[in-house]
């Protein structure tokens, strides 16, 4: 198609401004998990819009923070590789006052690029509108943005005029991706995410950083619609496999009915589901149990 453009572009912040929800909201559809706790996305996740005049492809990735593990290490790497890899970058911040420290963290990260960096102020509907000019004024000094653009990801405001300004940056370019397709994310790994989503919002604090999902099989039974999904929550205390548990398994089970009701959506079919819990001590400092959790190291090598 003449005129077509396409490209890439990847979504980078500190832990937990909404980068989940932005492109959730942009799809049009839930594909990445979301939670008030930080380092809810581990991996890279791409997602698809498709319009008449052009197709994104959006790279959610780990939020960038100074990592405190081997599996920090890991997010961290995926986060700052991807800022060399795509033709826009769209730093996403909160509306604070003042720029903190995990914020300039991230600029020392942006100065090492030559990609245009669009900033993206979220949640302004947390905020009197005089008070985003302040924080406008703040932040364009510290860096050549190529625009600013403040958003609500929850409400959607202003993310179509995200996607009209994203398609004028992008070069004329073949569609990646069939127009219908939104993610490249096969359906384990969401169901996965699903149920870890699930976990991270019942669960206390400290747990949900120490804990993973494997889907152990997931097969359409046999003469039915039925999908049967065997899952297992690896986390790395006996006390967090009490917690998650719960009283005579009463946690486990909300666990599992809430996931259930979105993968049933996700799926667009019944699913049958059991949930184990098994300890895997230290996981997060293991390189051998972190690539068998999902986490490959080959996309930061390649």
């Amino acid at each position: 198609m003449k005129n077509f453009k396409s490209g890439f572009v990847t979504l980078i912040g500190r832990p937990n401004v909404g980068k989940s929800t932005l492109m959730n909201q942009l799809i049009g559809q839930k594909i990445a998990i979301t939670s008030d706790k930080p380092q809810t996305t581990r991996n890279r996740i791409q997602t698809i819009v498709t319009r008449e005049e052009g197709q994104i492809v959006f790279i959610d990735t780990p939020g960038i923070h100074t990592p405190k593990h081997k599996l920090g290490e890991y997010m961290v790497s995926v986060a700052e590789k991807t800022l060399r890899e795509v033709d826009v970058v769209l730093w996403l911040i909160e509306p604070d006052k003042t720029i903190g420290k995990g914020d300039k963290y991230v600029l020392e990260q942006l100065k090492k690029t030559k990609t245009p960096v669009f900033l993206i102020i979220n949640k302004i509907d947390t905020l009197p509108k005089e008070e985003i000019f302040d924080v406008i004024n703040k932040y364009k000094d510290q860096y050549d943005f190529k625009e600013i653009i403040p958003i609500s990801a929850l409400r959607g405001e202003n993310t179509d005029d995200l996607i009209k300004i994203l398609l004028k940056y992008l070069p004329e370019g073949p569609q990646f991706f069939p127009e219908d397709m939104i993610t490249d994310q096969p359906e384990r790994h969401l169901v996965a995410e699903l149920i870890r989503e699930k976990a991270l919002r019942s669960l206390s604090q400290e747990i949900p950083h120490g804990i993973a999902v494997v889907i152990d099989k997931m097969k359409n039974r046999e003469n039915s619609d039925i999908i049967d999904i065997d899952a297992t929550i690896i986390c790395e205390k006996d006390s967090h496999k009490r917690i998650i548990i719960g009283k005579q398994g009463s946690m486990l089970k909300k666990i599992g009915s809430q996931a259930r009701g979105e993968i049933e959506g996700l799926l667009g079919t019944k699913v049958f589901m059991q949930l184990w819990v098994k300890i895997k001590k230290d996981w997060r400092d293991s390189d051998f149990l972190i690539k068998n959790f999902g986490y490959d190291q080959r996309e930061i090598d390649q």
